[in-house]
């Protein structure tokens, strides 16, 4: 009996904030050991799934630069990088929109169906489907001056790397009115039809800020931002992050995700999270309880 009676509990913990969010829009950036360990794959799935059914409206941005490394050696194609950034040939980038686009792509929104029940389904969608992401080619010097934490030495040309230049949000409004959840493959495409792979955690951003999300949520293998003793931070705003940037404590690959964070608050978005995706449902945890389990970014 005591155990039914924390469960009720628990229950009762997370209704207001059911009541808080219901009808609003998440965008999950989901990557990292989430994507790959079969128990955290469902547990992810579920919870999209739970969401959508108490009326939020999930929007899940993926990555998947692992199964690209891997597919490219399976083809005999070496993988390069400049600061973080796969250098991205015609023929690479023709490896890159298989695996996003379709491989695994295709397997989120069939883990995904694989629970549902009912009238709600999740979707597969690239930048192609009905103009959803309009993109360029990416300004490397730029990049990395903006950055901060690499240098190159002289001019990149790092091929079909791109960025978000717009997002075209109707079909994903058509997809939220009819009880789909959107899964998206971070593949941009220009006015000419070229290509472009693009960082999943810049894309998660800009959808997140064009529907005017009330959350984007970065799921990633580390416990949150920590500061200069190791200690994650539970709550931050974007001028401490700049300091700690600037500071260098903040620094390397977790640079371009906070850089993404706070692009998606400048542009509307309420909150930012970065959780510990090997935590079996760290969704549901960050957002149904009074404590949290990461890193909260405010404006």
């Amino acid at each position: 009996m005591e155990r039914l009676v924390e469960k009720a509990e628990i229950l009762m913990e997370a209704l207001p904030f059911i009541t808080k969010f219901r009808g609003k829009t998440f965008v999950i950036k989901y990557g990292g050991n989430a994507m790959v360990k079969e128990d955290l794959k469902e547990a992810f799935a579920r919870d999209i799934l739970m969401l959508k059914y108490i009326g939020i409206n999930p929007v899940i941005v993926h990555g998947g630069g692992p199964q690209i490394g891997e597919m490219l050696k399976r083809m005999g194609l070496e993988s390069k990088f400049v600061g973080g950034l796969r250098v991205t040939d015609r023929e690479t980038m023709e490896v890159v929109e298989m695996v996003l686009g379709g491989l695994v792509n295709k397997s989120i929104v069939m883990l995904i169906n694989r629970y549902a029940g009912g009238h709600i389904r999740a979707v597969g969608l690239t930048g192609k489907d009905g103009g959803l992401i309009k993109a360029r080619k990416l300004d490397a010097q730029e990049y990395f001056k903006q950055m901060g934490d690499f240098r190159p030495t002289e001019l990149l040309d790092l091929g079909h790397v791109g960025e978000v230049e717009y997002i075209d949000t109707q079909i994903l409004k058509h997809l939220e009115e009819d009880n789909y959840i959107p899964v998206i493959a971070p593949v941009g495409f220009d006015i000419d039809g070229n290509a472009y792979n693009i960082n999943a955690d810049f894309v998660a951003s800009a959808v997140a800020g064009s529907l005017k999300a009330e959350k984007v949520i970065f799921l990633t293998d580390i416990e949150g931002l920590k500061d200069e003793n190791g200690k994650t931070i539970s709550s931050i705003n974007t001028k401490k992050i700049l300091d700690m940037i600037e500071n260098g404590i903040i620094k390397g690959g977790m640079i371009p995700k906070v850089k993404a964070c706070i692009e998606s608050l400048e542009n509307g978005v309420k909150k930012a999270h970065i959780l510990d995706g090997r935590i079996p449902h760290c969704v549901l945890l960050e957002i149904f309880t009074s404590e949290g389990i990461g890193t909260e970014i405010v404006y």
